[in-house]
């Protein structure tokens, strides 16, 4: 387990600085969007987490730098406000992640892990590994609100090397949501939980930006009908005529990613969509978004053994042949590029390639009990925030799971964000 661990918190730590090596100390320092943090305050406070709940909590050392805890706390300290803080230079917090990091690898040799339940498994461990990777992704995407010449690069997604489309219907009846057993599992997943559904059919890939532009070409963003009265009013106020980083291309679409201009690739899962361009356009379909459990039922349930599986293919951890994740890559993948990562029913890229919107609000499960802090995920609980699943080409697999939960304002846009559609089925579909 301490091998893992630490090559883990490596690997990590490797991506965190191609993001943040990848440009200069005045765009480090820069605040690329009001929705976002200088990449200087993300790669400080990364540091800061592991800091408090490693070297701190866990090791129980002495503070390395007390005096920076107020700046990069994440609640004092609003996205917006965050450029006018007195924060570390870059060549300061590159300083301060190496001191912290060498502690947290001096008390990685001795930590029993039996001790009490923060380090039990390693969990502690994970939960700064997900954090910096779940920062990474949020750094990812400053990147792509960046203007100016690229800054990364990556090869190409793979093709599509097998036909996916149409629906996949799923049987009525209980399945096992959440999960009680993975050790890295964080609070809002837990506990495992029985949950009981209609049948009802879900589509077997991500809507594609194909499929969404045959909403906006008839007249989709112009239709109160297709939009809820939220969405009509925020689309309105907004402006919204496309998905964010859509470009008109002559008589056609293209897409600004990362500083790189391309045509729209039509089979490619539509991205940087809000809850409410998803909801108008599922409507506009005749159909309408998967609620939480549903998706998780579509991608976790094995018909077979009526098991839930950690991932939709099994148990064993993601590969490259599994699904599109980690930032191998900067592009969703075109649908039918990964038939290994289908799920038992047949849902194909439900990990990876683009964050889902759900018409779930985000709440706890039924005997959720916050752990190890309210503010991981207990004080964002309420009708304020829509769940989103899967992960994204941006999202690293130690981050991200068949029971990960993701939220976010159902206005937000800057995040690598799509879609599946569901709908009910009728009485003579039911067998």
């Amino acid at each position: 387990m301490r091998v893992r661990i630490a090559t883990e918190l490596e690997r990590t730590r490797a991506r965190s600085a191609l993001l943040t090596d990848a440009v200069d100390e005045v765009e480090l320092m820069r605040q690329h969007s009001p929705l976002m943090s200088p990449l200087v305050w993300d790669l400080a406070h990364v540091g800061n987490q592991e800091e408090l709940w490693l070297v701190r909590d866990v090791g129980g050392r002495e503070p390395v730098r007390r005096d920076i805890d107020d700046l990069y706390d994440a609640f004092k300290q609003p996205r917006k406000d965050r450029p006018q803080l007195p924060l570390l230079r870059p060549d300061e917090a590159r300083a301060y992640l190496v001191t912290v990091r060498d502690k947290v690898l001096d008390l990685l040799d001795g930590v029993r892990f039996d001790e009490r339940r923060l380090v039990e498994n390693g969990f502690a461990f994970g939960m700064i590994v997900q954090h910096e990777q779940q920062h990474d992704e949020t750094m990812l995407a400053t990147h792509q609100l960046r203007v100016g010449p690229p800054a990364l690069t990556a090869p190409p997604p793979p093709p599509a090397v097998v036909r996916v489309g149409g629906e996949v219907r799923v049987p009525g009846g209980p399945f096992t949501m959440g999960t009680s057993t993975d050790p890295w599992a964080l609070d809002n997943e837990r506990p495992a939980h029985r949950v009981e559904l209609d049948p009802y059919a879900i589509d077997a890939a991500p809507v594609t930006n194909g499929q969404y532009l045959a909403f906006l070409a008839d007249g989709g963003y112009d239709e109160p009908r297709w939009w809820s009265a939220q969405g009509w009013a925020h689309r309105q106020a907004a402006g919204l005529s496309a998905p964010m980083h859509w470009r008109r291309d002559g008589d056609g679409w293209g897409y600004l990613r990362f500083g790189r201009f391309s045509p729209l690739v039509l089979d490619e899962p539509v991205v940087h969509v809000c809850y409410y361009e998803a909801q108008a356009y599922a409507a506009w379909a005749g159909r309408r978004l998967p609620t939480e459990a549903e998706w998780e039922k579509a991608a976790r349930w094995d018909p077979a053994t009526g098991r839930s599986r950690r991932y939709p293919w099994g148990d064993e951890d993601p590969t490259p042949e599994h699904a599109n994740l980690g930032q191998r890559h900067l592009a969703p993948a075109r649908v039918g590029a990964y038939p290994a990562g289908a799920s038992p029913l047949g849902v194909h890229q439900l990990i990876g390639d683009v964050w889902e919107w759900t018409s779930t609000p985000f709440h706890g499960y039924p005997g959720f009990a916050a752990f190890p802090y309210r503010e991981y995920s207990e004080v964002f609980f309420g009708d304020a925030y829509q769940v989103l699943r899967g992960g994204s080409f941006g999202t690293d697999a130690a981050a991200c799971r068949g029971t990960f939960r993701n939220w976010d304002y159902p206005i937000r846009r800057q995040i690598f964000s799509g879609f599946r559609c569901a709908r009910d089925l009728r009485p003579d579909e039911v067998a």
